[in-house]
């Protein structure tokens, strides 16, 4: 099977550029395979050695970041009660457990968010119609960001390095192992938000406070520090 147009499209000036920019868009639309890209190029960069891993994790990383956090700009700019079918009783409502459980769960919700796309998406721009404070929300979705294209490339690379005389088959076979460990990293996720919420549920209101992750901050006041 030949290989050279795999290995020349990976060595590619654009490729990196082309991959930066489908990760951020993906923040928004959320058919893009971002995901199923850094994937792929992490097997590839096992089995050919390009692009280089040292820099393919930056650019999935800081897209990834970037991505989410011009959804929190969208939803503080915009915010989630612009338009009539947001403000019926049952949809406020709703809106505004989201808006608590981000302030409370900031943390968790951006980092599980990260694996799943519409979810993703309704979790970075409460955070921002929310207020969520930029000092907090910055270094998380960094930090998600960046423990989210390890995760992607790591698998790709460890299948490559398994695969490491046939890129094409690697790459095949990296995508689908991707996704079943990212259902199952979603599955682990939701069970253990499952528990927390039964577990403060379960306490008094004062100490259901302090198990969470932090008070209300300036809820309602831009905070822009």
């Amino acid at each position: 099977m030949d290989d050279a147009w795999l290995t020349g499209l990976a060595a590619s000036p654009w490729l990196l550029p082309s991959v930066f920019a489908l990760v951020v868009a993906d923040a928004f639309l959320v058919v893009l395979p971002s995901e199923t890209v850094v994937v792929a190029l992490g097997a590839v960069s096992a089995t050919t050695g390009a692009p280089p891993f040292w820099l393919l994790l930056p650019v999935a990383a800081v897209g990834a970041a970037v991505g989410d956090a011009l959804c929190y700009l969208i939803g503080r700019r915009v915010g989630l009660d612009r338009w009539r079918w947001q403000r019926t009783r049952r949809t406020a409502a709703a809106i505004e457990r989201v808006r608590v459980a981000v302030h409370r769960r900031t943390a968790l919700l951006v980092f599980t968010a990260r694996y799943v796309p519409f979810a993703r998406i309704a979790v970075n721009m409460a955070a921002g119609a929310g207020r969520v404070p930029l000092r907090r929300y910055v270094p998380l979705t960094a930090a998600a960001g960046a423990v989210w294209a390890c995760f992607n490339i790591g698998i790709g690379a460890v299948v490559g390095g398994l695969l490491l005389d046939s890129p094409l088959i690697a790459t095949a076979v990296s995508v689908p192992v991707a996704i079943v460990l990212g259902l199952a990293v979603d599955r682990a996720m939701a069970l253990l938000d499952r528990r927390r919420t039964a577990r403060e549920a379960s306490l008094p209101r004062e100490a259901a406070d302090e198990v969470a992750e932090g008070p209300v901050e300036g809820e309602g006041v831009p905070d822009v520090r």
